[in-house]
This record gives C-alpha cells, sequence and structure tokens, in this order.
C-alpha cells in the first residue's frame, strides 16, 4: 500500500468552491432551521471541510416570516441584551421581535451556532436573510436546498 496516495487536503482561501443556496424558511421550526443553515455556512456538509477556513456556502435564507417555534416559545423564550447604562437590561421575546423585524430571529439563531471568534463573524456575513419569498440575488444563480 502506497501511503504517499492517502495525504489530508486542507483547504485554504484560494482552493476553496464557495456556491450560492437559497433555503426556504416556511413552516420550518427555528432552531433546527437554523443549526441546518449554520452547517452550510460554515461549510461541514463538503468532503474538504477545514475546521479554521472560510469554506462555506452563500446561504439566501427566504419567507423568514413564517418560521414557527414550538410549545410555548412565542412568549416564554427571552431575548437579554443589556444598553450599557445602569438599569439598561432589555428584555424581548420572539413575538416581539417577529413584530418589529421577523429576519431578526432567523440571524440571532443562527449566529449563536456559529463559532464565536473572528471565523464566525466572516461566516454570519455570508448570510442573507429575507422575510418574504422575494430576494436580489438572482444574478448570482442560488441553487434551491431543502433542508
Amino acid at each position: 500500500m502506497d501511503t504517499l496516495s492517502y495525504k489530508t487536503i486542507s483547504a485554504n482561501k484560494a482552493t476553496v468552491h464557495k456556491e450560492w443556496v437559497i433555503v426556504d424558511a416556511q413552516s420550518q421550526v427555528l432552531g433546527r432551521f437554523a443549526s441546518e443553515v449554520a452547517k452550510i455556512l460554515r461549510g461541514k456538509h463538503k468532503p474538504n471541510f477545514t475546521p479554521h477556513v472560510d469554506c462555506g456556502d452563500n446561504v439566501i435564507v427566504i419567507n423568514a416570516e413564517k418560521v414557527r417555534l414550538t410549545g410555548r416559545k412565542w412568549n416564554d423564550k427571552v431575548y437579554v441584551r443589556h444598553t450599557g447604562y445602569p438599569g439598561g437590561q432589555r428584555i424581548s421575546t420572539p413575538k416581539m421581535l417577529m413584530e418589529k423585524s421577523p429576519i431578526t430571529l432567523v440571524e440571532k439563531a443562527v449566529r449563536g451556532m456559529l463559532p464565536k471568534n473572528r471565523l464566525g463573524k466572516k461566516l454570519y456575513t455570508n448570510l442573507y436573510v429575507y422575510a418574504g419569498s422575494e430576494h436580489p440575488h438572482s444574478a448570482q444563480q442560488p441553487k434551491e436546498v431543502n433542508i
């Protein structure tokens, strides 16, 4: 057996092949949907996945306003942030976020499943979320992926 033919291929910026993918969020459960989107953004579905390189695809999420949550999470789940001022803790629920901006709910879920470092910030820029079924990325000729 020739062991030299079994070399591990490590992807880098020059050898990575990035594609455009479109995903429909209609009637999808938010957490399960977000984990699959994060997996595509990270590139874990590719055979040449390299942990320290942005080898994932650009993901377009449509129909973000039609995503669903199970149980009583619409009112019971809370997102906590702080303004930086004394007494500046602000709490919002998914129902409040959906009324204000439906894309924020999906973006928060996907961002929480990406690495918390420079690579995660770079991967997050490859995510495009739209509330309706229209998107301006037809020139990129995205492939449709079923989740």
